[in-house]
């Protein structure tokens, strides 16, 4: 046992060995650096950023650089890391309706109060290689990044101005907001937690949920009423001063979902939301937690629960990657002991079934006395 000990510690040695090897890559290119991740893998930092729930770029793209590129893996390192940090309180909640916008569209109205803003998108490039990001050479100047201040209408102030959508939505005053980094998960989960649960869930699970729901597995008729990316200011209280001050700016994507509702005996019909908040530039990532927060309200809503995605449950016990990825790869670890437990088990109903075979008797009918 000893000899066996000190060679898997010699074996797992040498494998760290190598993988700080295969890491670092080919010695004669230069290596990647923090700051060139921060700056040009954004968005991956990003998503690291929001499912880990830690607000720090240079923290989450050294993930990124440790985990050799492995998104989950470079989440599962931000957060361990997050749970040595001291925790000093809450801050205030967020105002996205004073956000410092860089982005902002609809889908539902063209002309909006205070405009539609593109920014930096996706959504009418062609998806086809473009050759010349093979060299590193700068063929434009830096582009000024525009950015509205102030308030700015919702679209959901435009339907509440109709009495067309449901109202925001108010906690009773004596709730207590939960936090899911220090409290187990308990079913049912009011919508706050939920909603924690899925800003730091695996956006490819959430992706998938919400796809289920536009094909028929889910009540929901969606249309993109808002989304949102800009700078928020994040404000503390201090007991000792007895007023908020201000921790500095973060950068978040905000998506409203609208979504048709027949209404109820007492309810008349109207739009309903489904509402979406991560860390950085993540709208696919807003998209889809909006989608699966709106199906997580059936119940609330008075709405049959026939889908995956409307089965709290199953979604929040699920949907954290972190969680999976230990349950899934532990599975690459030893498990000889049971595997012979199992094997025995095996041979001797194997043995059991041959003997009653021989015999005459139905190997079935043998099994199963």
């Amino acid at each position: 046992m000893y000899v066996a000990v000190k060679g898997g510690e010699a074996a797992i040695a040498n494998a760290h060995r190598l993988l700080a090897d295969r890491r670092r890559g080919d010695r004669s290119l230069p290596a990647v650096g923090i700051d060139q991740i921060v700056a040009q893998l954004a968005l991956a930092v990003d998503r690291v950023m929001a499912e880990a729930s830690l607000y720090d770029r240079t923290l989450a793209a050294l993930a990124v650089r440790q985990a050799r590129g492995d998104m989950i893996e470079a989440i599962f390192l931000l957060r361990a890391y997050r749970t040595t940090l001291p925790r000093f309180g809450y801050s205030q909640p967020l105002d996205t309706v004073a956000m410092k916008i860089e982005r902002r569209i609809s889908a539902t109205y063209k002309d909006l109060p205070g405009g539609q803003l593109l920014g930096p998108t996706f959504d009418y490039t062609h998806r086809l290689l473009d050759p010349s990001l093979l060299t590193d050479e700068q063929v434009d100047e830096p582009m000024q990044r525009p950015a509205e201040e102030g308030r700015v209408m919702r679209v959901s102030e435009i339907l509440d101005q109709e009495g067309l959508i449901e109202g925001d939505g108010v906690m009773p005053v004596d709730h207590e907001i939960g936090d899911l980094t220090r409290e187990p998960l308990e079913f049912p989960m009011t919508r706050d937690l939920r909603l924690q649960a899925l800003a730091r869930g695996d956006e490819g699970f959430l992706l998938a949920l919400g796809y289920s729901t536009q094909r028929g597995y889910g009540r929901t008729h969606p249309f993109t009423g808002e989304i949102r990316i800009g700078e928020v200011e994040v404000e503390f209280e201090v007991p000792e001063l007895g007023f908020a001050v201000s921790l500095g700016r973060i950068q978040v994507t905000e998506c409203q979902m609208v979504n048709q509702f027949k209404g109820s005996a007492k309810v008349p019909p109207q739009f309903t939301r489904g509402y979406g908040l991560v860390f950085g530039q993540s709208e696919r990532k807003a998209m889809a937690m909006s989608l699966v927060d709106r199906a997580l309200r059936a119940e609330e809503l008075g709405e049959d629960i026939t889908a995956p995605a409307q089965d709290e449950e199953f979604v929040i016990s699920h949907s954290d990657n972190v969680q999976a990825t230990g349950f899934v790869e532990h599975l690459k670890l030893p498990h000889y002991v049971d595997f012979q437990a199992e094997l025995d088990l095996v041979r001797r109903m194997r043995r059991e079934f041959e003997a009653a075979r021989d015999s005459g008797m139905d190997p079935m009918t043998e099994a199963a006395e």
